[in-house]
């Protein structure tokens, strides 16, 4: 039956400073710099508060002629990046994406992206899920990879 919620979290531990990876993560600007092959792409539609990725802001992703918008709802420096799919219309409706990076003992840390969505149409639950958590998967991955080449390799 339709209007199932599933989700999904990824984790990954990298040996960058939290605010490397928020910075990289909330840049939609650079996405096409680190997301490859899935995002060839990247650029704003609207910069938020504050700029370029706060509240308000809608990244705009992907490649031609496929590309998603997404809007940053919560902002917390360094540490949390909350965003919602505000187009094209897929069949997971309502898909909120959370972005949680907490430093951890070694001087690293420890990402959790989470996606959350309602199934829009009945059965594709499952295979949304699994699109979007593979994709999250691979992002998370490419993301602490840029994150370390960028900090040197963290400490």
């Amino acid at each position: 039956m339709s209007g199932r919620t599933f989700s999904f979290q990824v984790t990954r531990t990298s040996t960058a400073p939290a605010a490397t990876l928020f910075r990289l993560v909330t840049d939609g600007g650079r996405w096409s710099e680190w997301a490859k092959p899935l995002v060839v792409q990247s650029g704003w539609v609207r910069q938020g508060d504050p700029a370029p990725g706060g509240v308000g802001a809608i990244r705009k992703l992907g490649m031609w002629p496929v590309f998603v918008r997404e809007e940053t709802v919560e902002y917390e420096q360094d540490r949390r990046h909350v965003y919602k799919l505000v187009g094209p219309p897929t069949p997971a409706r309502d898909y909120t994406g959370e972005v949680v990076l907490t430093p951890n003992a070694a001087g690293g840390t420890e990402l959790r992206w989470t996606g959350s969505f309602i199934e829009g149409t009945r059965g594709t639950g499952p295979v949304m899920r699994a699109a979007l958590g593979g994709a999250v998967r691979l992002f998370a991955s490419r993301l602490v990879k840029a994150a370390e080449r960028e900090s040197g390799g963290g400490r």
